[in-house]
């Protein structure tokens, strides 16, 4: 395992809270041309894909963070520069969060790796013999599970896979959320969640109760009254256990980076897989000073931020 560390930031942005919240609020750009897809799941749903197909050989899918989408900052901006890098790309969105109401009384989670492995097997059905994942935390906590947990039936076309700011411990992570210094970020999170949840009541009234949404102070309160039983799962502790993928990293048998900063407010030290990482010679971990939560801004001419240079470097090899 190498550790990496090239990452500089820019002198006004040296601290983990100015990386997470400067591109959320300032970094505009366009949005790509998607072409949008829908697909059937399994038990009667639905996902939406968002494609930006032009004949190139090397497809990249997308996995977005915790109450984004497709349309998202960080999945944009590294579109574009997969784009101009010679890929196609995937942008998926998870069950209720492309702007349309799922089919069934079901929220996603950061566990869903059959609706992970449904958009790569619908991906290679569409020719692609060359495929690689890009996950944004939690998108990357799922993109990590699938492949440690599936390691030994992984579809051929699967070559390599990159994650940033990964809360690879589930629970630890929920639970971080609760200090002081990060109520800004847990409050936009329980106001959206609620929001959804509010907009599911419409569709399925005799399934959706509403009526706990009131007493929702963290992100165990949500997990445990909605997220756990909407998803087959014990309870908050038995989905963050079964849907984390710490314990899975030793198991990877893909080329894969995780790029966690260490200043990234919303991540714990166990959620840094430092041992897991050793162990394994298909991880490597990087582990920059500064970056924040999906930040890693760089104020340059090309518009590109070091992530998406970092991922694209890391892609190109295989």
């Amino acid at each position: 395992m190498k550790l990496e560390h090239h990452y500089s930031a820019p002198l006004l942005l040296n601290s983990g809270h100015a990386q997470t919240m400067f591109p959320a609020l300032f970094r505009k750009q366009q949005a790509p041309p998607y072409t949008r897809e829908r697909i059937a799941t399994h038990d009667g749903d639905f996902l939406d894909l968002d494609w930006c197909r032009e004949g190139n050989k090397r497809l990249a899918i997308l996995s977005h963070g915790y109450e984004g989408h497709s349309y998202t900052w960080y999945m944009r901006g590294m579109v574009h520069a997969l784009r101009q890098a010679g890929w196609d790309t995937l942008a998926w969105n998870f069950r209720g969060c492309s702007g349309t109401l799922p089919q069934l009384p079901r929220i996603y989670h950061a566990g869903a790796t059959e609706d992970l492995d449904l958009v790569i097997r619908h991906a290679e059905q569409q020719g692609y013999g060359h495929i690689s994942l890009l996950g944004f935390s939690i998108g990357g906590n799922l993109s990590l599970l699938y492949l440690g947990r599936n390691a030994a039936q992984l579809p051929i076309s699967l070559k390599s896979a990159v994650t940033f700011s990964v809360p690879t411990r589930l629970g630890e992570a929920a639970e971080h959320m609760n200090k002081w210094s990060n109520r800004y970020y847990l409050r936009r999170f329980l106001r959206s969640l609620s929001d959804k949840i509010e907009g599911m009541k419409s569709r399925f009234p005799d399934e959706i109760n509403t009526a706990p949404l009131s007493r929702i102070r963290t992100l165990r309160d949500f997990d445990e009254i909605y997220t756990a039983p909407m998803n087959g799962f014990e309870s908050a502790e038995d989905y963050w256990y079964r849907a984390s993928s710490r314990q899975h990293i030793p198991h990877i048998n893909v080329p894969t980076l995780i790029v966690n900063a260490l200043d990234d407010p919303f991540l714990p030290p166990t959620c840094f897989p430092v041992r897991e990482a050793a162990g394994n010679d298909m991880v490597m971990l990087d582990m920059p000073r500064r970056g924040g939560h999906l930040g890693f801004v760089r104020l340059n001419g090309d518009e590109q931020y070091w992530s998406e240079k970092r991922a694209i470097g890391f892609l190109n090899n295989y």
